[in-house]
């Protein structure tokens, strides 16, 4: 049974004549006849009683036609959300983030994105680097957004944002009196650290600032989140080395003060299963990097 057989089916069921229903399709009677009696040998049963004057609809005529009519919108429903997804105006992103993609600009870009896409359907998983590039490659991700640039070949990413580390403090800690603090600052302090297993980079990027001013940290704590980190400081459980953009956390009782010298950057990247592009996956990433990019600017 093909969906030609029932289309011709329908056509012919509503005018009850062939000469007719031919004229609709655009074809001559002998190719309509051969296809309805083509579709009878495929149902098992006769679809319509003809003679001289009349043709007619039998009961399993009738049966048909209603479910005929189901399958026919069905697929002319299927074809157009099948162009809508490949005119990047209707279907399904699952997104992947860090946390601290929060204070980036990936909610503002988001927002703005589902306003111009109201049809497409967005689902939202908070993973650590990790765990989003293992999503992304068993293709339960369509985009991650990722503190690595160490990718497997199957992926694919873009630079999105640098920014350095600040430090984050107690409110009421005696290094927050100061304006500026060097690396040396935090010496001899309880440190509470982003966790290795969540993320290889940012652990080592951190005890490397730690270890160029000449110390290796006191590690109190280690947690998987960057939003962790900054409630226990906030809580007086030690200091950190934090991305910028967490300043915009507004978590009380935390602080946070600038280092006095340039330190490896706190890096942003979007990244990609390789293969056919995903027309919505790509406007996305533009939009989130148009955000971060007049983020950047503003505070130029």
């Amino acid at each position: 049974m093909e969906l030609r057989h029932l289309r011709y089916f329908s056509v012919l069921a509503e005018e009850l004549h062939f000469g007719r229903a031919a004229r609709r399709l655009s074809i001559s009677q002998p190719p309509l006849s051969v296809a309805i009696r083509q579709l009878e040998e495929s149902v098992g049963a006769r679809l319509f009683e003809r003679n001289s004057k009349e043709v007619r609809l039998t009961h399993a005529g009738e049966a048909l036609r209603i479910s005929a009519r189901r399958l026919l919108l069905q697929a002319e429903e299927a074809a157009l959300e099948a162009r809508d997804v490949a005119a990047g105006s209707a279907g399904r992103l699952r997104i992947g983030f860090v946390g601290a993609m929060l204070y980036r600009g990936l909610p503002q870009a988001l927002r703005a994105f589902q306003a111009r896409h109201p049809a497409v359907r967005i689902t939202l998983a908070e993973l650590n680097s990790g765990v989003q590039i293992a999503e992304l490659l068993h293709d339960r991700l369509d985009l991650g957004f990722v503190h690595t640039s160490r990718m497997p070949p199957e992926l694919q990413h873009r630079l999105l944002l640098s920014e350095p580390f600040v430090c984050c403090l107690p409110a009421g800690h005696a290094l927050a009196r100061k304006r500026v603090l060097a690396p040396a600052d935090l010496r001899n302090q309880p440190f509470v650290l982003f966790s290795r297993e969540a993320s290889p980079d940012y652990h080592e990027r951190i005890l490397s600032i730690c270890a160029d001013a000449g110390f290796l940290p006191e590690v109190r704590h280690e947690v998987r989140h960057w939003l962790a980190v900054v409630s226990l400081v906030s809580q007086g459980m030690g200091v950190a080395l934090v991305p910028q953009a967490m300043r915009h956390s507004a978590l009380r009782g935390a602080v946070f003060r600038p280092l006095d010298r340039a330190v490896a950057q706190s890096e942003a990247h979007g990244v990609w299963r390789s293969g056919p592009p995903n027309v919505l996956a790509e406007r996305l990433l533009q939009g989130v990097a148009e955000s971060l990019a007049a983020e950047a600017r503003s505070q130029a």
